[in-house]
């Protein structure tokens, strides 16, 4: 029986005859460092409906070592309490091996980075996210400085 079920699924997922698409579109933003966080909701949903796709998965993507990507309800107090929570996990002020190497002054942002991530799948169908209703897409930069963050989105439907 469970042999007869493999059997079955195996033949629905790869003979089916469905058009995939997969598109790749990139975003820049300018951040201030020290776990700033920025909604990118709308440029994700833009990316989206601008695709053609209606329905599928979109994966957000930040490339480097000192960002991440995650959902939160983007309102100043759960802002301010991701923030902290960091803080209290990742510290700033103690000392790390990677400082003590390369003398940047960031290797909290390393490790913060790493925890959370840097990439989320996200589906989506009618062209629209779906996201619950106070869930909002954010970048994190953990770096110690400004940067210019690029980041991938790779949409994949149909």
């Amino acid at each position: 029986m469970r042999q007869e079920l493999w059997k079955n699924l195996l033949n629905l997922t790869f003979y089916r005859r469905h058009k995939v698409a997969v598109i790749t579109q990139g975003l820049r933003l300018e951040t201030n460092g020290d776990t700033d966080l920025i909604d990118i909701t709308g440029n994700v949903a833009k990316g989206v409906s601008e695709s053609g796709i209606s329905s599928g998965t979109v994966t957000i993507f930040i490339p480097g070592s000192t960002a991440g990507v995650t959902t939160i309800e983007y309102e100043d107090g759960a802002i301010r309490d991701f923030q902290e929570a960091i803080e209290r996990i990742v510290p700033k002020d103690i000392d790390y091996h990677h400082d003590a190497r390369w003398g940047d002054g960031n290797g909290y942002s390393h490790v913060r980075a790493a925890l959370q991530g840097a990439s989320l799948t996200v589906p989506f169908a009618s062209s629209s996210l779906l996201l619950g209703t106070w869930q909002q897409i954010i970048v994190i930069d953990f770096d110690n400085r400004p940067r210019s963050r690029e980041i991938v989105l790779q949409i994949i439907g149909e």
